[in-house]
């Protein structure tokens, strides 16, 4: 499994607390309700940083 920065890490615990407190809002200004998302938030918000964070998964062709 990739690693991610210790800066990164932080960066993530900070959104995933805003998160369970309430107070993680979208792009479009709603509260985000799925855990799914707010962790796909963090990471997205991390690679806008420029931090150490695993590229995002690949998507397959199907045939």
């Amino acid at each position: 499994m990739a690693k991610t920065s210790k800066a990164a890490n932080k960066k993530i615990e900070k959104v995933m607390h805003e998160y369970k407190e309430g107070d993680l809002k979208t792009s479009a200004g709603k509260k985000v309700t799925d855990r799914k998302q707010a962790i796909a938030i963090a990471l997205s918000e991390a690679r806008e940083d420029g931090l150490k964070v695993p590229p995002p998964p690949k998507k397959s062709k199907t045939k």
